[in-house]
């Protein structure tokens, strides 16, 4: 139900209708977070009826199934939609999925993440849906993986682009990728910011005293910060390589790694055979919603993942006012503002990475003012709300369109 705000109606005055997002598992992600404040908003502030399809949230990740989004959104669970291809699963999905979009003759389908995003875009095409929208978080093909797997991935993309009426991408850079390997038009993209609560974010200063003093942290000490989980191709390898360079300039250095994954006993023996284990403090699966004092206890965010659409870690450190230091992949330029809000450094340089660290955490007065410039960005760029008008605004300018492709 409603949270008692007014609903805010289509200018036409008409019904705004019944819209199903689809994504392959609800873990705690930014992809997953940007779903779920999408759905709510819509619901609440604009009056969609709206559902959730996901998959089971498997993983070490965490589980973003029982949050307050739920009160108002309706949620199905296909426990035979995963991530890894099973031609068995995949098949006993897609037809799932067909039905239910057969079943509840939805205006608009909008779906997110790769498998979701082949297997709920063809289905609503086959169920007759004439409104059918897919969110790129990250694009399923990269220079780390096989030629064979690249081109499987850019196929099925490029079929399941036929078959959408408009495609949303998370920066412009991804829009530059999907169109130079050939997926869709130009035309066909939009470029729509995920949003987050940035208030949170933008009052968080409060909470460093007790952040730090929670996690151990020292007066004195300053923390070099990474938001990721612990998987192959977020690039932890390179802070590792950069941390030994960087405790010798600063003594006091310490490095806070926010999440959870598969590779964290991996990180831990390989710290401890570089003599760097008790500079590193492994705060875990953290709840999205204490984010915000994670990144207050930091006085540099670094991003070091090999592939990214747009790393929500970045705009949210911003909005921190903490500086940030990224490797320049995909859509980290857009908010990473060479000199003004951070660093950007080529993948895999651990020279260029420490350079930039160094050049952060031996000026106080640098950290404050690419900080303060950083807070400038991303308001409102990436208020959740300005990301919710933008989708409905899509929405209604497609139903105006009958659902005409360009």
């Amino acid at each position: 139900m409603n949270d008692g705000r007014p609903v805010k109606q289509p200018a036409s005055g008409d019904p705004p209708g019944k819209v199903a997002h689809v994504i392959t598992r609800l873990i705690v992600g930014g992809a997953q977070e940007n779903t779920t404040f999408t759905c709510e908003g819509l619901r609440k502030d604009y009056g969609y009826d709206v559902t959730l399809i996901t998959g089971p949230p498997l993983g070490p990740e965490g589980s973003l199934l029982a949050g307050s989004w739920r009160r108002s959104v309706r949620c199905i669970v296909l426990g035979q939609m995963r991530r890894a291809v099973n031609p068995f699963r995949d098949a006993l999905t897609f037809l799932q999925l067909y039905g239910i979009f057969r079943r509840e003759r939805y205006d608009i389908v909008h779906t997110h993440s790769s498998k979701a995003g082949i297997l709920g875009r063809l289905a609503a095409r086959l169920a007759g849906i004439k409104i059918i929208i897919h969110t790129i978080h990250g694009l399923p093909f990269h220079p780390y993986q096989g030629r064979i797997a690249n081109l499987f991935y850019v196929l099925t993309e490029k079929v399941a682009a036929k078959v959408s009426t408009r495609i949303v991408c998370v920066a412009d850079m991804v829009t530059e990728q999907a169109v130079a390997v050939g997926i869709a038009r130009r035309g066909m993209f939009v470029t729509i910011y995920s949003g987050m609560d940035l208030d949170a974010f933008l009052n968080s200063g409060t909470l460093r005293e007790s952040a730090r003093r929670r996690l151990g942290l020292g007066d004195g000490e300053l923390v070099v910060g990474m938001i990721a989980r612990l998987f192959p191709l977020k690039g932890h390898e390179y802070l590792f390589a950069s941390a030994r360079h960087i405790v010798r300039t600063f003594p006091k250095a310490r490095f806070l790694l926010v999440g959870e994954g598969i590779l964290r006993e991996r990180f831990r023996r390989a710290l401890e055979k570089m003599g760097l284990r008790e500079k590193f403090i492994f705060a875990g699966l953290v709840h999205p919603a204490r984010i915000p004092e994670m990144i207050s206890a930091m006085d540099v965010l670094v991003h070091t993942s090999l592939r990214e659409g747009l790393a929500k870690a970045l705009p949210q450190a911003l909005a921190c006012g903490k500086p940030v230091v990224s490797f320049d992949v995909d859509g980290a330029r857009e908010v990473v503002k060479e000199g003004v809000t951070g660093y950007l450094v080529p993948p895999k340089d651990v020279r260029g990475l420490t350079a930039a660290l160094n050049r952060l955490l031996s000026d106080e007065k640098l950290r404050e003012r690419m900080g303060q410039s950083g807070r400038q960005l991303v308001e409102p760029l990436f208020r959740k709300e300005r990301m919710v008008e933008q989708i409905n605004d899509l929405y209604e300018s497609l139903k105006q369109g009958g659902g005409r492709r360009l």
